[in-house]
């Protein structure tokens, strides 16, 4: 009976440019050319759902990581310049930052680390919540331009920070752009120093160092591959310090974020309140005959008590008195949700902020553990006085807020008695009184709120405007048209009256002629110099430990997937080891080539590289009394090798008979024995090793029974998740996949199954392979396999945490 289970098999309408099994769940993500990014199950290979391409994160998927929790999906896009952060289980998006390069590869590892260190960092991290108030949601009306902080997502914070333990994801791309965010969120490092553009990466769990493969290009040679080896030996000696820090920036960095939206409410409510009163205005501004301004109208009315017959059929015949009492209600809850998203989250907010600031900054005072990592206590106090001033001018605008308010309701509680006495209605005798400074509010409303010369007035209002309040929100750097007048301020003289106060520290800033927003502004730059200071220190401390050239890139293989091709990368834990898997077909196409460094750029490790020879027999075992001779058409190349497990290797071999349709198997091949070679290679740093290969040392590999013909399907490359004992094979063409489990083997009827449907896929597979030669071959299948796809979609709809459970009970 064949080797591996095959569980699942379908053909694309699209090409997969990239693939990712879920570290653990039965769940694999593609990336297609198409720009949609595709969650299948192991199960019948069903779709759970896509994400479309759009605007905000792009069309052009470069690469794929997956959280090692398996909750998140990280997915780069080369055209908005961004990584994107995915819920994995309901396809929503969480986060997005932007990136210099368009990246080429990520990993996104966890920090292996059994010390009881960090145990203490929990215990901290719950204090904030014990001191802290818990923060508002934002209004559903005006949560749309964000998720992060819906009613549904207001912890999403402590979701996307996951556990205590550090995970690291790591990014590359061209020009040597290599960046390490903790949590996927906070950058804590920016390295410099690396040639060429990025192909894999791979952190070691203990963040000892860094392996990178890059490609260098230039204008005479071909492509050369290289295997660099990064010393990051401060964040492994750092890192409980390093996780406390990243778990606090992360805090104030989504904090600033909800601020950020908080205002957008804020602008959203002020222009609401704009649209309400232009609506009723434009008409009347449009089919008035005088000369007179809409002002002057309202100012006739409030000093002589009678209104021109524009104003009048404005007020009686478009406005009345119900529609009179719905406007101001409608304008009267706008003011209020301005004035509470101040109180509620704006302060709320800010007190959060200044807490986590002020907790940082004593964390920079103990320059022992934490000013390796850059922290600058001074550059942190700078920032807490951002804070203060912010917080400082979001209670100007409260006291302006309360002012208009006063105004606001004069007004209407005045037109109201006018339209009354138009109407020759009764008047309530509590309306009927109206004092001298019932008067002056009306006369501040009418001077406020509308334009002197309509022609000239260029706001967002077109004849009516919430100056007085809407200067705080406009994201301008122009001073304050009428600030506040802070003459008769005891607080204001007396601090201007003592030659102490005056330039204290003690005192936070107030900026009296800026707006909220350049306040704000501010306060962010001054935080996000705190934030960049640590990924500069970080990324200075780290040096080049090694640096080996391997080969050149065959002309043939130019224009095939970067992001398949070897290397690939390997870090094995518990041994210490980073482990490279490459093939110079070139040079040896019956050979493997591992590679193996230890984490520690200081240890050294015998025996670095060696060789595994293709060219034996597939049905031989280590067991086998006679080995079975070795025929011509036994000797094998290697189209794609990946690390299942820290001793197996999963590859996908080709037959080297002359035949078009060359044989392709899959096959684990069991290291224990291979690695444990005596013969030390000596390694010519000045040439590469493609021009050094004969005293590199080969040993022979035994499959036994741990391999598989592929009948029908041109396989290329692999993707294998060891945890889980499953394995993703790709066509050549790369629109036909094939699902294996690895650790069972084939029945008598799932053998028969298969075979039926490999019949039933060759056709398709054969008519796959004539597009893929066609310049339109990318726009060629979107019709019955779509259709499948969308089937499986709303199938695969619910739950994933529950279905996958499900298949871990099977």
């Amino acid at each position: 009976m064949p080797a591996f289970r095959q569980v699942g098999e379908k053909q694309l309408p699209n090409p997969i440019l990239y693939m990712a099994w879920s570290p653990n769940r039965d769940l694999i993500a593609l990336a297609n050319t198409a720009g949609e990014l595709l969650l299948h199950r192991l199960a019948n290979f069903q779709r759970v759902w896509s994400l479309l391409p759009n605007e905000n994160t792009g069309k052009e998927i470069t690469s794929l990581a997956w959280r090692p929790d398996g909750k998140v999906l990280a997915f780069s896009v080369g055209d908005t310049k961004q990584v994107v952060l995915c819920d994995a289980e309901k396809a929503e998006i969480l986060h997005l930052f932007p990136v210099e390069y368009p990246a080429s590869c990520m990993h996104w590892m966890e920090v292996q680390d059994d010390s009881s260190t960090l145990s203490s960092f929990s215990e901290s991290e719950d204090e904030s919540s014990r001191f802290l108030p818990k923060l508002p949601t934002l209004p559903k009306s005006y949560s749309t331009t964000s998720k992060i902080f819906s009613e549904e997502k207001s912890d999403e914070v402590t979701n996307l920070l996951g556990e205590v333990r550090l995970n690291i994801l790591v990014v590359g791309g061209p020009s040597g752009f290599v960046e390490l965010y903790a949590y996927g969120l906070y950058k804590i490092a920016t390295l410099s120093g690396i040639s060429g553009t990025c192909r894999s990466l791979g952190l070691s769990s203990d963040l000892k160092s860094l392996s990178v493969i890059t490609e260098i290009r230039s204008a005479e040679d071909s492509p050369e591959i290289h295997y660099i080896q990064l010393d990051t030996g401060l964040l492994s000696s750092c890192l409980p310090e390093l996780t406390k820090m990243a778990r606090k920036f992360t805090h104030i960095s989504t904090l600033l974020q909800y601020l950020r939206l908080s205002l957008t409410c804020m602008c959203e409510a002020w222009e609401e309140i704009l649209m309400q009163m232009d609506l009723r205005l434009t008409k009347f501004v449009q089919e008035k005959n005088t000369s007179t301004q809409v002002q002057d109208e309202f100012l006739e009315l409030l000093l002589w008590g009678h209104a021109s017959p524009e104003l009048q059929a404005l007020l009686m015949n478009q406005l009345t008195v119900k529609g009179l009492k719905m406007l101001g209600q409608s304008i009267d809850s706008s003011y209020s949700s301005i004035q509470k998203l101040v109180i509620s989250h704006l302060q709320s907010g800010s007190e959060a902020l200044l807490y986590h600031l002020s907790e940082v900054k004593g964390m920079a005072l103990w320059k022992q553990k934490f000013q390796p990592l850059g922290l600058d206590p001074a550059a942190i106090e700078d920032a807490i006085v951002a804070v203060g001033s912010f917080t400082l001018k979001a209670s100007e605008l409260l006291q302006v807020i309360d002012k208009s308010m006063k105004n606001f309701k004069a007004f209407f509680r005045w037109l109201y008695v006018a339209m009354l006495r138009m109407s020759e209605d009764h008047v309530p005798p509590e309306l009927n009184k109206m004092t001298q400074k019932d008067l002056a509010f009306v006369a501040d409303f009418l001077s406020e709120h509308f334009s002197a010369n309509e022609e000239l007035f260029d706001r967002k209002g077109k004849y009516f405007n919430v100056e007085r309040v809407g200067q705080y929100l406009k994201d301008e750097d122009e001073d304050l048209i009428s600030p506040p007048n802070m003459d008769g301020n005891q607080w204001v003289t007396f601090v201007k009256q003592s030659t102490h106060l005056k330039d204290s520290p003690l005192l936070f800033p107030t900026y009296p002629q800026k707006s909220l927003h350049f306040v704000k502004r501010m306060m962010e730059g001054s935080i996000d110099l705190c934030l960049q200071k640590p990924a500069e220190v970080i990324g200075h401390s780290v040096k080049q430990a090694v640096c080996l050239r391997l080969y050149t890139v065959p002309e043939s293989s130019e224009n095939a997937p970067r992001l398949f091709e070897l290397p690939s990368l390997w870090n094995d834990k518990k041994a210490g080891m980073h482990y490279v898997v490459f093939c110079m077909p070139e040079i040896s196409p019956s050979k493997i080539y591992i590679l193996r460094k230890a984490t520690d750029p200081n240890r050294s490790v015998p025996n670095g590289l060696v060789a595994l020879n293709l060219s034996a027999p597939l049905n031989s075992s280590i067991d086998d009394e006679t080995p079975a001779p070795t025929s011509a058409d036994s000797s094998y190349s290697c189209l794609d090798a990946r690390f299942y497990d820290d001793e197996t290797l999963t590859v996908v071999l080709r037959s080297r008979e002359d035949d078009e349709n060359k044989m392709r198997v899959l096959a684990q091949l069991h290291l224990n024995s291979v690695l444990s070679w005596d013969e030390e290679f000596t390694w010519d740093l000045t040439l590469r090793l493609e021009q050094q290969t004969e005293g590199i040392p080969v040993q022979g590999l035994s499959w036994g029974n741990q391999s598989r013909e592929m009948d029908n399907l041109k396989a290329q490359f692999v993707a294998v998740n060891g945890i889980r004992k499953v394995a993703c094979v790709l066509s050549a063409n790369l629109r036909h996949v094939r699902v294996y489990e690895m650790d069972a083997e084939e029945e008598e009827e799932d053998e028969e199954r298969a075979d039926e449907s490999q019949e039933m896929s060759s056709d398709q597979d054969r008519l796959e392979d004539t597009m893929t030669n066609q310049s339109d071959a990318g726009e060629g299948g979107d019709g019955a396999g779509g259709a499948e796809d969308a089937q499986a979609a709303g199938q695969g709809s619910g739950d994933i945490l529950d279905e996958t459970a499900e298949s871990d009970t099977l």
